[in-house]
């Protein structure tokens, strides 16, 4: 009976080895994409303010606005979330029971520091999608599964943090909902080195193609444009 496979990288040094498999098939881009950025608020991008928080690419903000900018300008939707819970935390259940400090996951709070989306992102109020999450995937509990029947998209491309967190949980449950699934990979960040590469190691052999930002800048710049979402129309009896 085979054995479970040993080795002396680094996860790190293991990202590398796989990011370079050539005999690794991409699922690829589809022909519409939501562009899904998750968690880009201060409790985990404000580094001179919450220990909390943490930065993997320094240009992983401007990285994030300009796709958003790019999808926008191709008729694609642009969808923000972050974690915010009641007072009394009931609505993050048992995530929120192993640890009870003011730095601690359930008592982010809608209207605080913690909860704001990071001042450096561009996000259009008229035109975004802003989404309160409170659990690890973007598709649990939440109308995200709706927006994307609505305007029609194939691929889901995922940004924010964090890369073991929220960003492998969305990419797991995209994929399980069908939908071709992208990371790119300096838009993504971890508190930590090992948790962030072993799990861009494990989304990019399972569950989604992690393609450098500018691979996917290159794809929003070649597309002709996402056609205007059918519109409503009576039901003709």
């Amino acid at each position: 009976m085979p054995r479970m496979e040993q080795s002396s990288l680094t996860p790190r040094e293991y990202w590398v080895q796989v990011k370079s498999n050539p005999n690794r098939a991409k699922f690829g881009f589809g022909e519409k994409a939501a562009l899904i950025n998750i968690d880009l608020q201060r409790a985990y991008t404000d580094l001179e303010t919450f220990p909390t928080a943490y930065e993997t690419h320094v240009d992983q903000i401007a990285f994030i606005n300009r796709l958003s900018e790019l999808a926008r300008e191709k008729g694609m939707p642009v969808i923000w979330t972050y974690v915010a819970y009641m007072d009394n935390a009931d609505d993050a259940g048992v995530w929120g029971t192993r640890t009870n400090t003011e730095h601690s996951l359930q008592n982010i709070k809608e209207n605080s520091a913690r909860s704001e989306l990071d001042p450096r992102l561009v996000i259009d109020r008229e035109r975004d999608a802003v989404v309160n999450k409170r659990m690890a995937s973007v598709f649990h509990d939440s109308h995200i599964p709706s927006l994307l029947v609505w305007h029609q998209v194939d691929t889901v491309i995922l940004t924010g943090g964090s890369t073991s967190g929220c960003v492998r949980a969305s990419a797991i449950a995209s994929l399980s909902h069908g939908y071709r699934t992208i990371v790119p990979e300096e838009c993504v960040a971890d508190k930590h080195e090992i948790p962030h590469f072993a799990n861009l190691c494990d989304i990019m052999l399972k569950y989604a193609d992690v393609e450098p930002f500018a691979e996917v800048e290159a794809w929003f710049q070649a597309h002709p444009g996402a056609p205007p979402i059918r519109e409503a129309r009576g039901c003709g009896f």
